[in-house]
């Protein structure tokens, strides 16, 4: 897949940064999905008409999000967006949020439900 990236040199921001930004805005857009493989290093870096090590900062900044992961054999992988990166808390937030609705929907008990998902964490290790 050829990405749409531009550098722009007149720019304040870094080229490092300009390359690092759009790439996570492609992935939290979902252009950019889960598995999808970037380009290599050096092509990238050719096609930009950049240094090898401009891409590899914004690679490797990447990499420190969550967002991608630098694999041998298979370069440099998507791992996830947005999504990949909220924190734990707001997930388990959203999990219990479905969770009561799905209760409520079925006529349980908050006794009933709160009993079923202490049980859940005692056998979760």
């Amino acid at each position: 897949m050829a990405l749409d990236i531009a550098v722009d040199v007149t720019s304040p921001t870094p080229p490092f940064e300009q390359i690092r930004s759009q790439i996570a805005r492609h992935v939290d857009s979902g252009l950019l999905t889960e598995g999808a493989r970037l380009p290599t290093i050096r092509a990238l870096a050719a096609d930009l008409g950049v240094a090898p090590g401009t891409v590899a900062r914004a690679y490797t900044e990447l990499e420190a999000a969550g967002l991608v992961a630098s694999r041998r054999r298979t370069g440099t992988v998507v791992t996830g967006g947005r999504a990949a990166r909220e924190p734990a808390e707001t997930r388990v937030q959203e999990a219990a949020g479905h969770l009561a609705r799905e209760a409520r929907e079925a006529g349980m008990e908050t006794e009933t439900v709160l009993a079923i998902v202490r049980s859940a964490l005692g056998t979760v290790r």
